[in-house]
Order: C-alpha cells, then sequence, then structure tokens
C-alpha cells in the first residue's frame, strides 16, 4: 500500500534563497490572499511565529487565524509581521 504524507511548503523553505523563490511565485500570481499565508508559512519555517505575532500586535494563536485561508488580516497587521521577518512592502511605478 502507498503511504503519503500531507503536504507542508514549510518543509520545503530550507535556505533564504528558497524563501525568496516562494515570495517571487507568490506574488507573481496576483493573487494577494497568498501573501499573509506565505509570510505565516515563513514564520513557521524559520520558527518566529511568537516573534511576528508580537511585532504585529496580537496573539500568536491570532495572528495564526489571521495569516490562515479563511483570515483576513488588515495591511497594518501583514506589513508588520512582513518587516519583522526583514522585509518591507514597498510600490514601485508600474513599466510603461
Amino acid at each position: 500500500m502507498l503511504k503519503t504524507k500531507k503536504f507542508e511548503v514549510i518543509d520545503y523553505l530550507k535556505t533564504e534563497k528558497d524563501i525568496e523563490e516562494y515570495l517571487n511565485v507568490v506574488l507573481e500570481e496576483k493573487d494577494f490572499t497568498f501573501l499573509p499565508i506565505a509570510l505565516a508559512d515563513i514564520a513557521r519555517a524559520r520558527k518566529v511565529m511568537t516573534s511576528a505575532a508580537r511585532a504585529a500586535g496580537v496573539s500568536r494563536t491570532a495572528l495564526y487565524q489571521s495569516l490562515s485561508a479563511d483570515g483576513h488580516p488588515a495591511f497594518e497587521t501583514v506589513a508588520k509581521v512582513a518587516d519583522s521577518l526583514g522585509y518591507k512592502i514597498t510600490l514601485i511605478p508600474k513599466a510603461l
């Protein structure tokens, strides 16, 4: 019998290059509902969810819920979590 295990993206986020590539793919999709989920994945992979929650000013449980597929985090929460992970959110003009 074939045994399978649940796919966990964090099992593949071993290096900063892996994480960078993951974020680039998420952003290239232009479905920004995935960004909070990706940030949660990165925090889990780095084992820093508690400090990310502290930076966002919420409990760890609340951050897990907020950054889940069913969550609807405020932009401020997403920006604070991104900052705590070493990223900044920047808007630049599109090339014409």
